[in-house]
């Protein structure tokens, strides 16, 4: 099974020392515990704090001598300036096509990337198929939270299913309300693995 950490995106202004040493224990455990994705996704940070965690958190996965692989989250420029193993991306319309990224790397002599992508619906998944994308995370599967509100009800383990089935060779990570108890299902339904915050936050391991 496939796992992906996801960072839970309260990183905020300038990064202090309290806040890379918070990402480097989690990026330390995950790698511990063999997960195979940790995706930094810290949305509020502009681009130089941004790829201060990165670099911080690409630190310890070369010091620890890790297969864990770190993804940035929509910023392929802080992704390549890093070295980090890949970008993860959305699909919105606007957003870079997998091989724009895989052009950067290569253009600034970085191993080529992990290139994953959220995909909420069929035609999601159809048009990253397309675009040659490595990993798709689909959901929310079982629900969406911000905090404790609940943001979006799940789309079900059938739409999961579909998905995977359209996906073919390319895994599909479950994401969006997944737990320890209903990971099983969603392999059941065909996904690779599973996708998640709260399962990787530090305060539950």
């Amino acid at each position: 099974m496939l796992r992906c950490a996801i960072t839970d995106g309260t990183a905020s202004g300038f990064v202090n020392s309290t806040q890379t040493e918070r990402l480097q224990a989690q990026v330390r455990c995950c790698a511990a515990d063999g997960v195979d994705l940790i995706q930094l996704r810290e949305k509020h940070l502009e681009a130089g704090a941004l790829f201060a965690l990165a670099e911080a958190a690409m630190r310890v996965l070369r010091d620890i001598e890790s297969r864990t692989k770190l993804l940035i989250n929509g910023r392929a420029d802080v992704a390549v300036a890093a070295c980090a193993h890949g970008v993860h991306l959305t699909s919105h319309p606007d957003e870079l096509t997998p091989q724009q990224v895989r052009t950067l790397y290569e253009s600034a002599g970085v191993p080529s990337p992990v290139i994953s992508i959220s995909c909420h619906t069929g035609g999601d998944v159809a048009r990253s198929l397309e675009n040659g994308v490595d990993i798709i995370l689909f959901g929310p599967v079982f629900e969406k939270r911000v905090g404790e509100k609940l943001v979006t009800e799940g789309v079900g383990l059938e739409r999961l299913a579909e998905a995977c089935t359209l996906a073919g060779p390319v895994p599909v990570l479950a994401l969006g309300g997944v737990t320890a108890e209903n990971a099983s299902a969603c392999l059941a339904a065909g996904a690779s693995g599973i996708a998640a915050i709260r399962l990787f936050a530090l305060e539950k391991r």
